[in-house]
C-alpha cells in the first residue's frame, strides 16, 4: 500500500506560508496612511477618540471605497510655527498622505500672515522633500478680524498652494463655521456632528490625494 510522502519541517513551513499567501493576497498589500497635522480641532478636543477628525476620517474613507489608516497629530493650541518645529517627528515616514491643517491659531492670535506663509512653505517643503503626499487645508478669516488682514490671511493657502504645487481644500471649517448645531459650546471647535460633516466632505479628496501616490 503506497504510503504519503513525508514533508521536512522546513519544506512544510514554507508550504504553509505560500498557501497563505495565496489565499489572501490582499493582506499582504500595505495599507497607505494619512496623517493630519493640526491643531485642537484635529486632536479632537472635547470629543472622544471614537469622534475626533482622525477616526471620523478614516471612517468616512472606507465608506467610499478608499481604505486608509489615519492618524491624527494634533497639538491644542499650536500654530504654524508650533507645526513647523514638530513636523520631523509628527509625521512618520510611512506617510502616504499629510493633510496640513494648520493656521487657525495664527488667525486667533493676530499673527502676521507673512508669518503663517514662511511657517507652511517650510512645513510642505519638508513633507515632499522626503516624498510625502500634502493636502493643505486652508481656513476662511472673518470679515470683522478686520478688512485688509482677512484678505491677506485668506491669500496665504492658496499662494502656498500654488507655489509649492500641492493640493489645496480650500476651507476646512466649510460648512461648519457658525453653525450652533455642529458646534461645541463655545463656538469655535466643531462637535461629533460637525467633524463628521468635516470628515464626509474632505475624504473624496484625501481619496483623490492617495491615489495620485504610488
Amino acid at each position: 500500500m503506497p504510503t504519503t510522502p513525508r514533508l521536512s519541517p522546513t519544506r512544510r513551513q514554507t508550504c504553509v506560508l505560500i498557501l497563505a499567501a495565496a489565499a489572501s493576497p490582499a493582506s499582504a498589500a500595505r495599507r497607505k496612511v494619512v496623517t493630519i497635522l493640526g491643531d485642537s480641532i484635529t486632536a479632537g478636543y472635547g470629543l472622544p477618540a471614537a469622534q475626533a477628525l482622525a477616526a471620523q476620517l478614516e471612517r468616512a474613507l472606507a465608506m467610499i471605497g478608499a481604505p486608509a489608516a489615519v492618524r491624527g497629530s494634533g497639538v491644542s493650541g499650536d500654530t504654524t510655527g508650533g507645526g513647523l518645529a514638530r513636523v520631523a517627528f509628527s509625521v512618520q515616514s510611512d506617510t502616504d498622505l499629510c493633510v496640513v491643517a494648520l493656521g487657525g491659531n495664527d488667525l486667533l492670535q493676530g499673527l502676521d500672515p507673512t508669518v503663517t506663509k514662511a511657517n507652511l512653505m517650510h512645513i510642505v517643503a519638508w513633507l515632499k522633500a522626503r516624498r510625502i503626499g500634502v493636502l493643505l487645508a486652508g481656513l476662511r478669516a472673518p470679515a470683522a478680524i478686520g478688512a485688509d488682514y482677512a484678505r491677506d490671511f485668506n491669500a496665504v493657502f492658496p499662494a502656498v498652494a500654488k507655489s509649492q504645487a500641492v493640493a489645496l481644500y480650500p476651507d476646512l471649517l466649510a460648512g461648519v463655521e457658525g453653525m450652533r448645531a455642529l458646534n461645541q459650546g463655545d463656538g469655535i471647535h466643531p462637535n461629533a456632528a460637525g467633524t463628521a460633516l468635516i470628515a464626509r466632505c474632505m475624504a473624496p479628496v484625501v481619496a483623490h490625494g492617495l491615489n495620485a501616490r504610488p
